[in-house]
């Protein structure tokens, strides 16, 4: 069982230089824009979250209440979940030090975190898995499973949720989204190699699938499952060959203007992106 990785649950804020770790949300970022990611992490140039992004993580602290009450045999209905958001909001305002334009604005969204959380409750699957850890922090060795090098630097990551299933582990992540779309799963797959390599690593057992779970945020909010199938070599390969790549770009210093689409959303899409001239 998953006895190692049930021991660890509850999040690990780490911070650190650029050699202490490989994260998911660091790969991702450099994939995305070298630059951006300079900023954020060699030049240490943060902003506070989006609401869109707060929004999100309001959303994933209520599920992760309710799955911590359900592992412990603790069944919350929605009532409990609603004081429990409203009870922990200003607080995480103010360490996000997140600023609203308005007060209606605010309202709205803690009124739209409600709404999403009411309707994934309301959709859960009534045979889902006893969860066997929620929001856990891990870490594990990189090392080239094909090769046998010791890249000398750990992966680490918070994987949301973990049920046990007959046909054994579903690691699971949540995501808000504002539009309806199935997601290709290869924008999901670095991800989902990442996690299933660090579930694999605390607990000596493979996964017996993954799943992406969305939230929409449409009027209408609507509640998408996404499964995956356990990884294999290639999704190994692949992932270790992107891995491989970022640490010579971190040992290179080159950290190249990559525009794209994501432009339209990047935290330094005006100052200081603008200002570089490489």
């Amino acid at each position: 069982m998953t006895t190692e990785l049930l021991s660890r649950n509850g999040v690990l804020r780490r911070q650190g230089g650029l050699r202490e770790y490989v994260s998911y949300s660091r790969l991702a970022l450099w994939l995305s824009c070298p630059l951006a990611f300079k900023f954020r992490y060699v030049e240490g140039i943060s902003s506070p979250p989006s609401p869109a992004a707060f929004l999100g993580k309001r959303v994933h602290a209520s599920l992760e209440t309710f799955y911590r009450h359900r592992q412990l045999g603790v069944a919350l209905d929605f009532p409990d979940v609603v004081r429990r958001l409203y009870d922990s909001w200003d607080a995480a305002v103010a360490d996000e030090g997140i600023r609203f334009a308005s007060v209606e604005e605010e309202k709205n969204l803690q009124q739209q975190a409600l709404t999403l959380v009411r309707a994934y409750l309301q959709m859960l699957p009534r045979n889902e898995g006893q969860p066997l850890a929620v929001e856990v922090s891990v870490e594990a060795d990189l090392v080239d499973p094909f090769t046998g090098e010791d890249f000398g630097i750990p992966l680490v990551g918070v994987i949301d949720l973990v049920l046990a299933e007959n046909a054994g582990p579903r690691v699971v992540d949540f995501k808000t989204a504002a539009r309806n779309q199935t997601p290709l799963e290869i924008s999901h797959e670095l991800q989902l190699t990442a996690y299933a390599y660090l579930f694999r690593h605390n607990t000596s057992q493979e996964e017996a699938a993954l799943e992406i779970r969305q939230l929409i945020k449409t009027k209408l909010p609507q509640i998408q499952f996404h499964p995956y199938p356990a990884r294999t070599d290639y999704h190994f390969r692949r992932f270790f060959a992107v891995v491989r790549t970022y640490l010579d770009a971190l040992d290179s210093g080159n950290f190249v203007f990559r525009p794209g689409w994501t432009c339209g959303t990047c935290d330094f899409r005006n100052h200081p992106c603008r200002d570089w001239c490489g």
